[in-house]
């Protein structure tokens, strides 16, 4: 396959997956290790991904990736996360939920929760958890950021000043090596912030292609998270943080 259509389906791979190894591209396109190297070597030059060892993920950078690739990116594996999630969420349950792909699927796997109260700043979520009559949804004020169906601002958060609910469920874009959970936007920070503060307990949700990423904004650190839902393990020493904070790791199936 000629270089020209290689890299276009590297970069759909990528988008989809969150990462693309050499040996995995190589038996793909059937060409050498070599091959696929300059093509990544290539792609990374342009800012399309960043090198890694053995492949190349999305790039980290100051502003996140569309949303509509966010919703491609490990769909399955953020499905397996929210369906996880959704089992630790008993009937009759108080929810702050963000924004977000991921918090979009949870919301989808609350569908057949009863006596729900919702609140979110998502108008996504609102929209796929109105099929629930068993949920009542109460949607903050704010400005719609329309890219992505979010409100945020100062109305927003004099919304979520309103409540003390049971649980946050919230995404981030990003989790590093120290443990801190990350995002691209300050307004979106501090809208998941402001629902930290106004629960009983807090889930985080995210894919392991966050492990890989940064962003500039801190959220909080896991240690504030009771759980932390995700489809393959964390490096060691975040593995140790979550132990000495008493951060519970639940893999999903």
């Amino acid at each position: 396959m000629p270089q020209s259509f290689r890299q276009p389906e590297i970069l759909s791979v990528a988008r989809r997956q969150g990462r693309v190894t050499v040996e995995g591209l190589a038996a793909r396109f059937g060409v050498s290790v070599q091959t696929v190297r300059r093509d990544l070597t290539e792609m990374a030059e342009a800012g399309k991904l960043d090198r890694v060892h053995g492949g190349a993920v999305l790039p980290s950078g100051v502003r996140n990736i569309g949303y509509q690739d966010r919703r491609n990116l490990n769909a399955q594996a953020k499905a397996a996360i929210a369906k996880t999630c959704a089992g630790l969420i008993a009937n009759g349950t108080s929810l702050f939920l963000n924004i977000g792909t991921t918090t979009e699927a949870v919301a989808r796997e609350l569908l057949q929760h009863s006596a729900l109260l919702v609140v979110t700043n998502n108008l996504n979520v609102a929209n796929i958890l109105a099929a629930n009559p068993e949920c009542e949804i109460i949607v903050t004020g704010g400005t719609l950021r329309r890219s992505d169906g979010a409100l945020v601002g100062h109305l927003t958060m004099r919304t979520i000043e309103q409540f003390k609910l049971d649980t946050a469920i919230i995404g981030c874009s990003a989790l590093d090596a120290s443990g801190d959970i990350l995002d691209f936007d300050v307004a979106e920070v501090c809208v998941s912030q402001g629902m930290i503060a106004r629960v009983r307990q807090t889930i985080l949700v995210a894919d392991h292609s966050k492990f890989q990423r940064t962003a500039p904004a801190r959220i909080a650190s896991l240690q504030a998270m009771a759980t932390f839902v995700t489809d393959q393990p964390p490096a060691r020493n975040v593995q140790q943080y979550c132990a000495d904070w008493g951060t519970e790791i639940r893999l999903a199936d």
